[in-house]
């Protein structure tokens, strides 16, 4: 097979997310910031972590985004979300945690509400700075085929070394530079791949291995992080990936315009386990 005939047996449907403009409330609806809709018994989540003026304290998560599932069936090609209810994403964004260590656990949530009837505006806890009380935009969504960054297509068929015909080859199917693709926020498909790819860092830090240094890799049993390598790509899929968000005055950046990507294995997805994501940052 061509390198373009490999990129296109890995395509799989994503849906693409689109910070369209300012937005008014409306209950249970598929939007980015603003007040999530919740159950009478929600308990804000927290998370005590060390941001980057050192400052060490439990903070509350702040709230990215919520989805509408019904929706998103009408885009959800492959039928891998829930087809009703609310799923909402959360991330503690003063600490920016990036995910390679097992104390980051908690740094993000994703809750699945079924029922949205029972839903309201939920208040923002009185310990929450401004700063992460996000304004409220429109989202609009999109299905698309996504293919590989060249990190995870490399795993995939590693005797391929030509990344310059496999450039071309994506930006073919796609349209896109594969080095600088567009506004790239997204439910499911293959990530946009800043740094590494990220399956077996997902499949090992959420076992308990501390990562970050080459150092910390190579205290991994050489078993469990084979095991990794051969299954957890298989196992592990992107959820949702989260772009710079832009909007009038508000920016919402990650690192140095980085991404965040919250993961989720085949299995726990299939349970509806969404308290069972793991969360990694990456950025330029």
């Amino acid at each position: 097979m061509s390198i373009k005939e490999k990129l296109e047996s890995l395509g799989r449907n994503s849906i693409q997310l689109k910070i369209a403009r300012k937005e008014t409330y409306k209950l249970g609806a598929t939007r980015f910031g603003g007040k999530p809709d919740v159950p009478p018994d929600f308990v804000w989540p927290t998370y005590e972590g060390e941001n980057y003026d050192h400052v060490v304290k439990d903070r509350p998560l702040t709230f990215l985004a919520q989805f509408n599932c019904a929706e998103l069936a009408q885009f959800d090609k492959e039928h891998l979300l829930p087809d009703h209810g609310l799923l909402s994403f959360f991330y503690e964004t003063d600490t920016q945690c990036w995910g390679y260590d097992p104390e980051d656990k908690g740094c993000a949530r994703v809750y699945w509400f079924e029922d949205l009837s029972a839903l309201s505006a939920a208040d923002f806890p009185a310990d929450m700075e401004e700063d992460f009380k996000f304004p409220m935009v429109k989202i609009r969504m999109e299905s698309k085929c996504s293919y590989p960054s060249w990190e995870d297509f490399s795993e995939v068929f590693p005797d391929e070394e030509d990344d310059d015909a496999f450039d071309d080859a994506w930006e073919e199917l796609t349209g896109e530079d594969s080095e600088d693709p567009d506004d790239r926020s997204q439910l499911l498909g293959w990530p946009d791949v800043i740094q590494n790819s990220m399956f077996d860092e997902c499949d090992l830090v959420s076992q308990g291995y501390r990562l970050g240094n080459p150092e910390n890799w190579n205290r991994i049993p050489k078993d469990i992080r084979q095991q990794a390598e051969e299954t957890a790509r298989d196992r592990w899929m992107l959820l949702f990936q989260l772009d710079t968000v832009e909007q009038g005055d508000f920016e919402l950046m990650f690192g140095d315009c980085g991404h965040i990507y919250f993961y989720i294995t085949k299995e726990d997805l299939a349970a509806r386990r969404f308290d069972r994501i793991w969360l990694i940052l990456q950025c330029c």
